[in-house]
């Protein structure tokens, strides 16, 4: 069997420009017919199809993002806004409640709060800043610092309150004294 096959190569080998250089008979288009279709055309067409729509849904989600972002900075997020505004005027209204107990104190006792005047004050200028940042940028972290800034302010004006109180008892028990 080894001997055929030797003899098979060397008849390949020999005559290899013939076997080269014919074209296939006219047999060939009825084998080729009787094949089943397969096209390559429908394949190609799918690929493209699939890159072109993927080419589209990209293109459109950098509009989108583009518009959102860059081109409309005007349109706010109101939802960030409107969340905040409630808790504004809950916190102002604590702290407007609170700074007239302290002056009532201060009329009343004559205890002097510069500190916490000066302390305010600067607490204030620090939420004008953020407040304006809010409606340049309204973002969550901007509505958490203007938040945060108010109940600093409220903590700040309980702890005095605390110490004014903790004073005029001391006062008074040295009166009774």
């Amino acid at each position: 069997m080894k001997n055929k096959k030797d003899s098979l190569e060397k008849f390949v080998d020999a005559n290899r420009e013939h076997f080269d250089s014919q074209t296939p008979s006219e047999v060939w288009p009825a084998i080729e017919h009787s094949l089943p279709h397969k096209s390559k055309q429908f394949f190609l067409n799918t690929i493209v199809f699939w890159r072109a729509a993927a080419i589209v849904f990209f293109a459109f989600s950098s509009y989108l993002m583009v518009n959102q972002y860059f081109l409309h900075p005007e349109a706010k997020d109101t939802s960030v806004i409107q969340g905040f505004s409630d808790l504004e005027t809950f916190y102002t209204s604590q702290i407007s409640e609170k700074m007239k107990l302290i002056s009532h104190f201060e009329s009343n006792d004559g205890v002097t709060t510069d500190d916490i005047t000066l302390n305010l004050k600067k607490l204030d200028a620090m939420y004008q800043v953020l407040k304006d940042e809010m409606k340049r940028r309204p973002t969550q972290d901007v509505r958490d610092a203007l938040i945060l800034n108010l109940l600093v302010r409220v903590d700040l004006i309980n702890q005095q309150l605390q110490k004014l109180d903790k004073t005029r008892v001391e006062v008074k028990k040295q009166k009774e004294v």
